[in-house]
């Protein structure tokens, strides 16, 4: 149990810690993660300034950690904890690996988003719609598993009652 909540602090310092590090970014990073074109992520990336782009960058390999922590996190806390048991063997199922499979594209979307923010690759789209669609899975992944845990929460509450 100590692991799942150890991971769980680094996941929130991580996550912190980069919005914060992400903040001067205008426009923001969620932004550049919905850009499904080459013409709308180059009007982000031609909007930062030339500080900003380095920037954001630099925040990828702490985004890395970020995945890897939160992945695992997910993992743990439907595996060894008894969070989900309230939804059955399947519930229990997509819980323990809905955050791993969102770091997975999370990873994908870093990639693409090294590669793109590299040099001017504007010639060919399908990064760009690798990127988008890694970065839509993931967002739709995270909000279904919160929704999965609150779901699990209350359902837990009222067999208590």
């Amino acid at each position: 149990m100590p692991l799942v909540w150890l991971t769980a602090l680094a996941t929130a310092a991580l996550a912190g810690g980069i919005a914060w590090y992400l903040a001067p970014l205008s426009p923001g990073v969620l932004v550049l993660q919905f850009a499904f074109t080459p013409r709308a992520f180059g009007e982000v990336i031609h909007l930062w300034s030339p500080e900003q782009l380095p920037r954001f960058r630099a925040h990828l390999p702490a985004d890395y950690l970020l995945l890897l922590s939160y992945g695992l996190f997910g993992y743990l806390l439907a595996r060894r904890t008894q969070v989900f048991q309230a939804l059955g063997a399947a519930g229990r199922r997509w819980a323990t690996w809905a955050l791993p499979l969102a770091a997975t594209f999370d990873a994908t979307e870093n990639a693409c988003h090294w590669w793109l923010t590299a040099a001017p690759r504007f010639a060919i789209t399908w990064p760009y719609l690798l990127a988008t669609g890694s970065a839509s899975a993931k967002w739709l992944l995270l909000l279904a598993f919160a929704l999965t845990l609150v779901f699990a929460l209350t359902r837990s509450e009222h067999r208590a009652h």
